[in-house]
């Protein structure tokens, strides 16, 4: 069974889970894999990885989680996070990734906040 389902908003590639709770070692390595494969097929340099229905996740996933960021960033993908559960961005905010990580509220936001322009743009 997959651990992460893709699909395409417009030019967006869309990634979620599908566990609730991302605990379990070899299931870690999938979704790591998963997630990884997935950024080769984001055709448009736009990806988010929306966390709906996640509860909980173990520290190892969050180190899968920055590793797809870096790969992000070195292949030019923009990588956004959005429906983050409030014990997932806990940790999030405890290990200050919230800082590193575009975390978006939910994906219809996040999705719109692909085609914003920072200050300069």
């Amino acid at each position: 069974m997959a651990a992460i389902t893709t699909q395409f908003s417009g030019e967006i590639l869309v990634a979620g889970f599908t566990d609730s709770k991302i605990l379990d070692t070899q299931r870690i390595e999938q979704v790591g894999k998963e997630l990884l494969d997935a950024v080769s097929t984001a055709a448009n340099q736009k990806m988010l990885l929306n966390f709906k229905g996640v509860s909980f996740m173990s520290s190892a996933m969050i180190t899968k989680l920055v590793t797809l960021n870096k790969t992000c960033k070195a292949k030019g993908v923009t990588l956004k996070f959005c429906e983050v559960s409030s014990n997932v961005m806990e940790v999030f905010k405890i290990t200050k990734l919230n800082k590193l990580f575009d975390i978006q509220a939910g994906e219809e936001k996040a999705l719109a906040s692909f085609d914003k322009k920072g200050w300069l743009g």
